[in-house]
């Protein structure tokens, strides 16, 4: 198995690609073999970062999304980019339950969600320059794997 593997791609920022970007990194994983929980954790977070970039970082408006993801001995490293709105204040916007967007029925919980699933999580914004969401997770199923 090589030991490094990594994929760039980028794609507008319109709900369907939503399912399209969480189907290629799950796919770009699958040579790590990971459990269903695993590949379930991975596509689950994928999703709720591309759904936050669509929703709050373009408001609607055309866009790019970038996911760079690198695939290490047995870590998966997800970064995913936009260039919108930013977030104003990031550590309020990582509280559960905390939305900008209540008349939508969001929840609130997209990075709780984040954090629950992958084993780290950072968050990088800036008002009118974008945000960059960077998650890491180990595949423990992989371990066994020569």
């Amino acid at each position: 198995m090589r030991k490094k593997n990594e994929i760039t791609f980028v794609f507008d920022s319109s709900s369907e690609n939503e399912s399209l970007a969480r189907m290629v990194v799950a796919a770009f994983l699958t040579r790590l073999d990971p459990t269903m929980e695993e590949l379930a954790d991975v596509k689950t977070a994928v999703s709720e970062a591309v759904t936050n970039a669509i929703i709050h970082g373009y408001e609607g408006r055309e866009g790019k999304i970038t996911i760079h993801s690198i695939i290490e001995e047995n870590q998966i490293e997800i970064e995913i980019q936009d260039s919108g709105v930013g977030i104003p204040d990031v550590e309020k916007a990582m509280e559960p339950l905390y939305t900008t967007k209540p008349e939508m029925d969001r929840s609130g919980m997209g990075f709780a969600f984040m954090e629950a699933f992958m084993d780290e999580l950072e968050v990088h914004s800036e008002t009118d320059k974008g945000t960059t969401i960077r998650m890491k997770k180990t595949i423990y199923s992989a371990l066994n794997l020569s």
